[in-house]
């Protein structure tokens, strides 16, 4: 293992920030590289990746790691905003995922997403721990953007129950898979259970899925369980089920449940009363993909996804 500084950005009142990478097989070969947390609050994704160091580690060591392939992981990019809680750059709560490709002469998060992504760039693959747009509980999974630029090869390898496609909207040319694409990366985000607490089984499943993306992409060699046969989904074709009205959501299923028609999935309860004001139920027979984890809800929000069981 190679220990380097990809990145360092300088600061009068703080030490500085140094984006470390830790580097396995054969450095001069760009064969995947393994992004982690770049929001203040994804220790869950930097956990995943410091454990994936951990278990190259130990692979290097017993020669598994293939003689012509280059692997990096850096498991974070903004401990900055980590060490004082904040989800978003400390300074002027920018979003380093949302400046890609970055720009050297730019606003502080330009210049890092620049610093990283001269570095990262040109890899064959590109695997992000990514945290979840909307905060609740939802299926470990893997996602990419579906671009001019991309298929569905590789998807399968990670060997998880869904892989999901993306039509990229506007605001996503900005972030690191869409990028990572435009020059020739095939990339990939990988989605755990939670962001910012540690939850060991989910942790366990998303290093097991990457190392088994490594194994049959020919990276490494070990003898890792073959997983799921992935189903791949596109994100339109999720069911959303909305709150009619506000109040204290109980939720009454767990992700990865097979609900049918009609089934009751959760409460809408009065928060002074406790009386039900609502009933939710599935709309059709399907699987659990994502609920909201926040107990206290408003009118319209999104409670779950669904998808479709076809079965």
């Amino acid at each position: 293992m190679i220990e380097k500084t990809v990145f360092t950005v300088e600061s009068i009142y703080r030490e500085p920030l140094d984006v470390k990478a830790f580097c396995f097989g054969d450095t001069s070969q760009k064969t995947l590289c393994i992004m982690g947390a770049m929001r203040g609050n994804e220790v869950q994704q930097m956990y995943v990746c410091s454990r994936l160091v951990e278990e190259l580690k130990k692979l290097e060591v017993h020669g598994a790691v293939a003689k012509d392939k280059g692997i990096m992981i850096i498991p974070c990019a903004n401990y900055y905003s980590m060490n004082i809680g904040k989800r978003f750059w400390a300074m002027d709560n920018t979003d380093i995922n949302r400046m890609f490709p970055g720009y050297n002469l730019g606003e502080t998060t330009q210049r890092i997403a620049d610093g990283i992504f001269s570095e990262i760039q040109g890899y064959e693959y590109g695997i992000q721990l990514a945290s979840f747009y909307q905060p609740g509980r939802f299926l470990t999974h893997v996602k990419h953007m579906v671009t001019e630029f991309t298929s569905d090869d590789g998807l399968s390898d990670f060997g998880l129950p869904y892989a999901v496609r993306r039509t990229p909207r506007p605001y996503d040319t900005t972030t690191l898979n869409y990028n990572w694409q435009l020059w020739n990366t095939k990339a990939y985000s990988l989605f755990t259970q939670s962001t910012d607490d540690l939850r060991e089984k989910a942790t366990e499943e998303a290093v097991q899925s990457v190392l088994r993306f490594m194994k049959n992409r020919g990276i490494i060699s070990y003898p890792v369980h073959s997983g799921y046969i992935t189903s791949i989904i596109d994100e339109s074709d999720m069911i959303p089920v909305y709150s009619p009205c506000g109040g204290i959501c109980r939720i009454t299923v767990k992700t990865g449940d097979i609900v049918e028609k009609g089934q009751p999935v959760a409460e809408i309860l009065n928060p002074l009363t406790c009386e039900i004001v609502s009933e939710i139920t599935a709309p059709e027979k399907s699987v659990v993909f994502f609920h909201i984890a926040s107990p206290l809800i408003v009118e319209g929000t999104v409670i779950f996804k669904l998808v479709r069981n076809k079965i």
